[in-house]
């Protein structure tokens, strides 16, 4: 049996394990001597791991009494976490480097955090759900702060910390309430519990104090209020880390919770996630109007798109959760490509964060303003970029579980959004003329970012075949 439990859970194990082996290695062999090999050595393990886990055996397994899941669905979001998490480690050690943050603590961080999402989306009982939850947030208060002489970076880390605390006592509430009403806290036995197509009073506020915590951690409104603060003043890879795998974590959690636990009563966690998405697009797209510093502008862009995703998964159909999947692998692709970008705006080697300093920046980087106009007009979902099928395909199943009024709703948000992609690619080609930002970029942030760029051209022709695995992730949830 308890061979069984580890061969289901195997990734999971090698990642804790790995994580736990090189901390040792480092404390006891020469501290940041050895932050190279093991920036190099955690991304490689993230992208094996990647590997090992897209080309795993189909099927559902389960383990340690029904608290560990493994099927398609946690499969697809392990894969894009995981090479999510690897891509912006390795965007982030140039930056580390020239600003004296090169630790072996941090990619370690990174993988624990890699870890709690692995956990999360495999989570079939509340308390697994817990743990992964917090195993991540752990790890992130610690990278939000980790420019230790910065104020604005330990602001940034303490009040994710305290809002984070907050959001987890939230969610705790809620778990005790179920498990109070339905004498469990196995996703399965809950389920069991629902009759009728309605919850009780006492589980339908366990439900939705569960929602609050969750609606926290994926920073959809109106619990969004850490996101720009906290996207401002972590050092910018911490940023770009944020902005990716912990939004396919969360994201992916939250399917799995309402679809696993509460699938029996859609219409009662249905209007929550109506509401949290209606007010997530909305608020993004206004917001973000009035900011000129990238960072809190793509903060701003974080929560609308969490606002879209979770138009899928309004949907409470299968097609809804495909639609999500899809969106948010489409998401993560983007994000790395804008902040490989994002990294490299400097000038005389001081970081520059004001959108209007990339003033006629088409005139010196021609290749890179249009790589970075390409990932603006996807974000934008501008057609026929893959931005655009992504929203496509979220709008579409919102129209067809009878929710056309917010997927019309949807469609004004992202005219209104629209408005500040553009503005930044309006600055690149036609602003007012400013001192040139430094055209030094390395190699790997070029990869990434012709690669994102490329990606949303190319793939408007099949998504990569991404859309049936995507698929078969959704229907082994709706199982």
């Amino acid at each position: 049996m308890i061979g069984t439990d580890i061969n289901t859970a195997l990734p999971e194990i090698i990642l804790a394990v790995y994580a736990m082996a090189a901390l040792m290695l480092a404390v006891y062999g020469g501290k940041d001597r050895l932050s190279g090999f093991i920036f190099w050595a955690t991304a490689g393990v993230m992208a094996v791991l990647g590997l090992m886990i897209a080309f795993a055996p189909a099927g559902t397994t389960t383990a340690f009494n029904g608290s560990f899941v493994n099927d398609a669905f946690a499969r697809y979001t392990k894969v894009v976490m995981l090479f999510g998490s690897a891509a912006m480690l390795l965007l982030s050690q140039d930056y580390l480097i020239k600003n004296k943050l090169f630790k072996f603590e941090f990619p370690i961080l990174i993988a624990l955090a890699t870890l709690g999402m692995m956990l999360m989306v495999s989570a079939g009982d509340l308390m697994a759900l817990y743990m992964g939850l917090e195993l991540q947030s752990l790890a992130l208060y610690v990278v939000a702060s980790f420019r230790r002489n910065s104020i604005r970076s330990t602001e940034a880390g303490l009040k994710y910390f305290v809002l984070g605390a907050l959001s987890s006592g939230l969610l705790l509430y809620g778990a005790s309430l179920v498990y109070g009403f339905s004498g469990t806290t196995n996703f399965a036995g809950i389920a069991e519990t629902i009759h009728g197509d309605h919850l009780g009073m006492g589980m339908l506020f366990g439900l939705v104090f569960l929602c609050v915590g969750m609606g926290f951690k994926i920073s959809a409104a109106p619990f969004h209020m850490w996101t720009p603060d906290v996207y401002e003043g972590s050092p910018t890879p911490v940023t770009g880390f944020f902005a990716t795998a912990p939004k396919v974590a969360a994201a992916g959690l939250f399917a799995r919770v309402v679809h696993d636990a509460f699938g029996g009563a859609v219409a009662d966690w249905q209007q929550i996630v109506v509401f949290l998405s209606f007010v997530s697009m909305f608020l993004g797209a206004i917001a973000a109007i009035g900011q000129t510093n990238i960072k809190r502008l793509m903060a701003y862009s974080s929560i609308a798109h969490m606002g879209f995703a979770l138009l899928g998964l309004a949907a409470g159909t299968e097609e809804g959760v495909q639609a999500l999947l899809i969106y948010m692998a489409i998401y993560v692709t983007m994000n790395v490509g804008v902040f490989a970008f994002i990294l490299n705006m400097e000038r005389d080697g001081q970081p520059v964060t004001d959108i209007r300093s990339l003033g006629l920046y088409s005139r010196a980087e021609p290749i890179r303003a249009a790589a970075i106009s390409a990932l603006m007009f996807s974000l934008a979902g501008i057609p026929p970029l893959v931005g655009f099928f992504g929203k496509l395909y979220v709008l579409k199943a919102a129209v067809n579980a009878g929710l056309a009024w917010l997927a019309i709703a949807g469609v004004i948000a992202s005219v209104i959004g629209a408005f500040y992609y553009l503005r930044i690619i309006y600055f690149i080609y036609f602003g007012d003329e400013v001192d040139p930002l430094s055209n030094r970029m390395p190699l790997l942030h070029k990869v990434a970012l012709y690669g994102a760029a490329l990606i949303m051209l190319v793939g408007a022709l099949n998504l990569f075949g991404i859309e049936p695995i995507a698929a078969d992730a959704a229907a082994s949830l709706l199982k």
